[in-house]
């Protein structure tokens, strides 16, 4: 039974990986007049979706994962600081809201968890554009603090808060297909993870 449920969390996170991957492919696009080189893109939605199904943890590797090889590949040109802003990013969303929903696997933990992933991740992608934006694009720092405001802090509120959106509406669904041959199996309907 271990090793069904090892196989079947493994196949999920490379699934989900692959599709991360094939989402910034397709969606992204810039949502800010005057900062073009802040682009949406939805490839968070499975690693969130995963976080919720097997933990902080497990999410994070995923992020790991992804971040690599959408760096390798179709983010290429931004480097490994791409890289770098990328698992800062989403890791601190992951970790944050893979904690709080451990702890309670209930609508309102769900719903917490993807409030305080928004906040915490829009926090942290201030500090890092800071650091890493001027040496990215070259913009002097100062003009990075003045786009705080307007723009940094915006974007990262739209984009997770988007994605959290859409992580809500799709997570149940995919959490009963990925655990509904374990609970044929085992008869119960207590192991399940599904609670949004």
């Amino acid at each position: 039974m271990k090793e069904i449920r090892t196989a079947r969390k493994l196949t999920t996170m490379g699934l989900m990986a692959a599709i991360s991957v094939i989402l910034i492919y397709f969606i992204h696009f810039p949502i800010l007049p005057g900062a073009a080189f802040l682009e949406y893109d939805p490839a968070d939605i499975p690693i969130f979706i995963c976080t919720f199904l097997f933990g902080p943890i497990s999410g994070l590797l995923l992020t790991v994962v992804a971040s690599v090889v959408q760096g390798l590949t179709v983010s290429a040109q931004s480097g490994i600081i791409g890289v770098m802003m990328h698992i800062f990013a989403t890791g601190s969303f992951v970790l944050v809201a893979g904690l709080i929903y451990r702890r309670s696997r209930t609508k309102k933990g769900a719903l917490l968890a993807l409030i305080f992933g928004v906040i915490v991740m829009t926090a942290t992608m201030c500090i890092w554009n800071v650091i890493f934006t001027p040496i990215y694009s070259g913009m002097p720092r100062q003009a990075v603090i003045a786009m705080l405001p307007t723009a940094i802090i915006p974007f990262n509120l739209i984009k997770s808060g988007v994605n959290a959106l859409v992580t809500a509406v799709l997570y149940k669904k995919i959490s009963v297909l990925v655990f509904k041959k374990k609970l044929d199996e085992i008869g119960t309907a207590n192991t399940s993870p599904t609670h949004l």
